[in-house]
Parts: C-alpha cells; sequence; structure tokens
C-alpha cells in the first residue's frame, strides 16, 4: 500500500517591518539633525557609562546601540554616517590628564573640543533624589535646548551656540504637541569661570491647587484606604496634606491651550516642575576647528596661534599691497613729469 505522508501546513510569518526615521520635519520642512556618541581610545567604565547616557539624551535621532571595534577609524563612522543622514558626531577620549568631548559637524566641520573638568552619571543623579522620576516613554521625543550666558558677542561663543541649536530638532511654537515636551537640557556659561554648566531635566506639569492625594487618585485610578477615616473629607484635609501641593509660584505657572493628561485640562493654571535625570556635566571650551577634528585653529584656550599667524598674513598682505600702489603711483607720477618735459622741450 502506498502511504500518504501528512504534509505539515506552512506557518506564515509575518515579515518584522522597520520603520525608518523621518530625515524632513513634516511640519517645518527641516532637516531633522541626527547624530553618532561614540569614542575614541580605551576609555574607563564611568565614562563608558557616560557615553550610554549622552546616547539616551540624543534619543530618538541616535543610534543607540552603536556597535564600535578598535579598528574603525574616523573616516568609518564618516562613510556611515552619509546614507543614515548623520549630522553630527559626539566623541569622547581620555588622556593622562583629562577626559575630553569633542562635537563635530559632518562632514566639514566645525568641531568644538570641551574639556570635561566634572561630571556624574544619570544614576548618580538618581540615587541622590528621594523620588527618582524616569518613566518610559520619556525618551521617545527629543528634548528642548535652552542656552544662557552665551550673549557676549564673542565669535567662538556664537559658533557654540549655533552648534548646540543645530544639533536637537527645531521646534515650532504653532504647531508643537505640549504632549511631546517632555525633556529639556540647559546650558549655562558662566563668563568669570568660562566654564558651561550642561544639566538634563524632566518636564513634569502639575495642576495648581490640588493636593498630591488627589492627583494620585486621578492617576493611578486607585481606591485610597479609608478603613481608619470616618469621613471622605478627611481623607482629602488630614493634617500634613492641606500644604502638600507645593508652593504655586507664579513665575513657574502656565495657561494650558490643550490638555495634556488626565489632570491638566486646557484653560486651567499648571505648575511646570523641572526633575534632573543626567548626565550632569561642566564643561570648558578647549579649541574650535575648521574641518572635522582638523583643520585651523579657529579659537584656542591657551593661545590662538593659527588666528595670529592668519592676521599676520593678511596685515603683510595688505602692507605689500600698499606698498606696491604706492610704488605704482610714484611710476606714474615720475612719467607724467617726463611727458611735460618732452612738450616743453
Amino acid at each position: 500500500m502506498a502511504r500518504f505522508r501528512n504534509k505539515k501546513k506552512k506557518v506564515f510569518v509575518k515579515p518584522v517591518v522597520k520603520k525608518n526615521q523621518p530625515s524632513v520635519d513634516h511640519i517645518t520642512g527641516n532637516k531633522i539633525p541626527k547624530s553618532f556618541v561614540f569614542s575614541r581610545g580605551k576609555l574607563p567604565g564611568p565614562l563608558r557609562q557616560l557615553q550610554m547616557d549622552l546616547r539616551k539624551l540624543m534619543l530618538p535621532y541616535t543610534a543607540l546601540n552603536l556597535k564600535e571595534k578598535k579598528r574603525n577609524s574616523l573616516k568609518d563612522f564618516l562613510n556611515v554616517a552619509g546614507p543614515m543622514g548623520v549630522t553630527h558626531f559626539l566623541i569622547l577620549s581620555k588622556t593622562a590628564t583629562a577626559p575630553y568631548l569633542r562635537v563635530g559637524r559632518t562632514p566639514q566641520g566645525p568641531t568644538l573640543t570641551f574639556k570635561i573638568n566634572e561630571y556624574s552619571l544619570a544614576v548618580d543623579v538618581a540615587q541622590s533624589q528621594l523620588r527618582p522620576r524616569c518613566p518610559q516613554d520619556l525618551f521617545q521625543n527629543p528634548p528642548l535646548i535652552v542656552l544662557s550666558g552665551f550673549g557676549s558677542g564673542d565669535q567662538h561663543l556664537k559658533l557654540t551656540t549655533i552648534m548646540f541649536q543645530n544639533i536637537f530638532p527645531a521646534i515650532d511654537i504653532n504647531t508643537v504637541k505640549l504632549s511631546s515636551c517632555q525633556r529639556i537640557v540647559l546650558l549655562n556659561y558662566n563668563k568669570d569661570t568660562k566654564l558651561i554648566d550642561f544639566r538634563h531635566y524632566s518636564i513634569r506639569l502639575q495642576p495648581v491647587g490640588v493636593s498630591r492625594r488627589i492627583r494620585k487618585i486621578v492617576q493611578n485610578h486607585q481606591v485610597p484606604d479609608l478603613r481608619n477615616l470616618q469621613d471622605v473629607s478627611d481623607f482629602v484635609t488630614k493634617a500634613g496634606y492641606g500644604s502638600e501641593s507645593e508652593a504655586d509660584d507664579e513665575a513657574a505657572t502656565v495657561t494650558l491651550a490643550s490638555d495634556l493628561g488626565r489632570i491638566n485640562k486646557a484653560s486651567t493654571k499648571s505648575a511646570v516642575k523641572l526633575q534632573e535625570i543626567g548626565p550632569r556635566m561642566t564643561l570648558q571650551l578647549i579649541k574650535i576647528e575648521e574641518g572635522l577634528c582638523s583643520g585651523g585653529v579657529i579659537f584656542s584656550e591657551y593661545g590662538n596661534g593659527d588666528g595670529k599667524k592668519k592676521l599676520e598674513k593678511e596685515d603683510t598682505k595688505k602692507q605689500k599691497d600698499t606698498d606696491e600702489d604706492e610704488e605704482d603711483m610714484n611710476e606714474d607720477q615720475e612719467n607724467i613729469e617726463d611727458l611735460e618735459d618732452d612738450e616743453e622741450d
């Protein structure tokens, strides 16, 4: 008898399609900046963790799981950056004296080199807080950027301002959604110490005049424990909770244009709360180069040698041109005098 084989049904597996990130903002029409955060040379453990914290900070338009190898050169990253639309490099390195952070624009520069005087990891910042806050959806949208103290008019500060403004996507205040504004990066320049304080905060809105207990009921959908209370009003007006909602400062309150969550409603006042999530750095601008980690030095904290040479060359060239013009004028004057003498003869 012939055998009949049981034909197994083929299981259809739906292919996983990865959603490519847009390269152009559909609202503003501007190109969305993207970044690579990697290192040059061997880094100790804390700096490796700082590198991961910077990658999380630059989300969602960065490569969180970027793989690096010792044999990779800067040219290798540059070749990959073009097709992927990467516009900026953040490069960490370590010398015998201090760690450094280089921020460069691809593919032709400029490059800003910062010395990291002090830094704290995101883990350290969270451990120092009583109630650390870092929800999972916090990194789905890019952070806002706020620059303070950079308006002195110096050229190197203007370049620093332009670099950090362009490293994050621009926003349109007329079309931006409030729900997408969840993080903020603050850079404060101290003109006396010439140091830049780098801070990373999460933004939280709380309705004005509502106690913490009421907010918890609305947000968590949980029935409170009222067994030891005689009335519901005791739960609201219990001693110690009447003033638990933080003091409402008029300067820190905003009127919402649209609903945000379950408790922040449109046309109502909400208090803006900032909570640091890290990393935290204290930076010092050391050098600005024209190209990507190469080229002429536009600014140097320890003496702008190239700039002086360029100025000296320009002055020498101008002086030379002036001398040549004077010689030509003298020759023309002599020729005119000779012609007048010939006519008189």
